[in-house]
């Protein structure tokens, strides 16, 4: 039976009829009771709640000595049920949280009372009451009238053990944020860490811009592209692999500040670090340079820290160190961290079998058909990065690893870089641009090694039309909230990270 509630709001009353013996089976005895309140003349599907607060801000209304003086509609997802005899203390899960309800007999009436009862963990539903609190101290909403919205057909995960399986985490990640209240708030986190880069770069007048994800040229980094048909046009596109030189031409164009947060698509490995498909900030100053770049990122991330995490000092998850974004940011070239690394002072000079042989010595695996730079950073990779915890901004790479930076003036064989590296893992390489199309396309045509970036030749052109200098940036999004949320993987900080594909039945 469909009984019109108080204020507006509906209230379902089932029939007494028992049902039938399928209690072993919950997904039946659920469907049974959507079947009889159909049958009776209700939808739960076709209900709807005007809600007035989310849960965190109802809560804040309370004023304590004045209970039931204010009246708000809440709604969210049944979670716990805690049942008194002729009343039930239950709690819902909204975005903001969860809050007590507490439903009683004489207050809803008999039949929206026992309805009430039949419900299900799981179920969705609006409730409207009065704030007050109970003797333990928890603000709670003395229901007037409530409505179910949405039958719940299956049973949440058991609450103590929530998903056993680590992939079911990842692939049913809308049963994770039920009941996993870590992953939603580092997910929450997520989002307010971009809104505060956001806001942050705005502030320093830079303007955020969109470009396009299918690229003619799939350029402005080395990596393997994802490729795909445009039927109407019968041509190859590629998933962007960086915004890097669409956002240069805009330098070209006149934007002299702009960013853009987007995501990339690289058709490579997937790790710990690593997801084919991530978000990236790239951001690009005109008259600016890699120094510039350095006061930004640090200005960045230290009122980052302060604004959402609300200290500037956290703790690296794996190795248990603490990291002040407050504190010093160290610099240190890159051939003097490998000359370290080696024990070699020697190391640039020597021959590529001897660079073969002082890589194996420290236990890695290198080809001889690698290049020598490529020997090189692969000690860097393998035993240098991970070490580097604190702030560390690591400068003058060699000039073979970017094509698209200046050369350095006082050493030609490197380049006016750095790469900032926090935890273990590079978070922001940055660079001082290179503006010169003579010196930009001997550079590109250069390259050498396994990872070469593609021609862009209308990038070329558009450098020709003079491209002011500039300081550019990228920061990779999910590795910057691995860090500053203390997750184990990506995979923890992406709503729907890519897996292979599998049932969910």
């Amino acid at each position: 039976m469909r009984n019109g509630g108080a204020h507006g709001l509906v209230f379902v009353s089932m029939s007494d009829t028992p049902l039938p013996d399928i209690s072993h089976d919950q997904h039946a005895v659920r469907r049974n009771k959507l079947a009889e309140m159909r049958a009776g003349g209700f939808d739960p599907f076709r209900a709807n709640v005007a809600t007035s607060h989310f849960s965190g801000d109802a809560i804040k209304l309370h004023v304590d000595g004045q209970d039931n003086a204010v009246t708000v509609t809440v709604a969210g997802r049944l979670v716990t049920i805690r049942d008194m005899g002729k009343s039930q203390f239950v709690k819902i899960l909204d975005q903001q949280g969860q809050i007590q309800l507490y439903v009683k007999k004489d207050v809803v009436g008999d039949g929206a009372y026992a309805a009430f009862k039949k419900l299900d963990l799981g179920d969705i539903l609006g409730a409207k009451g009065t704030l007050f609190k109970t003797k333990t101290g928890e603000v709670t909403v003395r229901v007037e009238s409530y409505t179910l919205v949405a039958k719940a057909l299956h049973p949440l995960p058991e609450k103590w053990h929530g998903l056993s399986d680590p992939e079911q985490v990842y692939r049913q990640r809308y049963l994770d944020l039920i009941v996993n209240a870590e992953s939603r708030a580092r997910l929450m986190l997520r989002s307010r860490i971009v809104s505060h880069i956001r806001r942050f770069l705005e502030a320093q007048q830079f303007i955020e811009v969109e470009t396009p994800v299918l690229e003619n040229t799939a350029g402005g980094a080395a990596a393997r592209p994802f490729k795909t048909h445009h039927n109407a046009l019968d041509v190859d596109f590629f998933l962007r692999i960086a915004t890097e030189l669409r956002l240069k031409r805009l330098l070209v164009g006149g934007f002299d500040r702009v960013f853009e947060i987007g995501r990339i698509f690289r058709n490579e490995g997937v790790s710990r670090k690593h997801n084919p498909e991530f978000t990236m900030l790239e951001v690009y100053q005109a008259y600016s340079d890699h120094r510039g770049m350095m006061t930004l990122i640090k200005d960045m991330l230290t009122t980052l820290c302060r604004d959402v995490l609300g200290t500037t000092k956290i703790t690296h998850a794996a190795s248990g160190q603490e990291i002040d974004f407050a504190g010093e940011w160290r610099e240190v070239n890159y051939k003097d961290l490998i000359r370290e690394a080696t024990g070699d002072a020697e190391w640039f000079a020597r021959s590529k079998a001897d660079k073969i042989a002082g890589a194996e010595k420290l236990g890695l695996s290198v080809s001889s058909a690698w290049e020598e730079f490529e020997i090189t950073n692969e000690i860097f990779s393998k035993k240098i990065e991970p070490t580097l915890i604190q702030p560390t901004f690591v400068m003058k790479l060699p000039k073979e690893l970017c094509p698209l930076a200046k050369i350095s003036l006082d050493d030609p064989t490197t380049i006016d870089v750095f790469e900032l590296t926090i935890g273990g893992m590079e978070v922001a390489p940055a660079y001082s641009e290179q503006n010169d199309p003579d010196v930009q396309r001997e550079m590109f045509q250069a390259q050498a090694g396994e990872e070469k970036q593609n021609i862009d030749h209308d990038f070329l052109l558009a450098l020709e039309y003079g491209m002011p200098p500039a300081g550019g940036m990228g920061v990779g999004i999910d590795r910057l909230c691995i860090l500053l949320t203390g997750a184990e993987s990506i995979r923890d900080v992406i709503l729907f990270p890519q897996l292979r594909p599998g049932s969910t039945a």
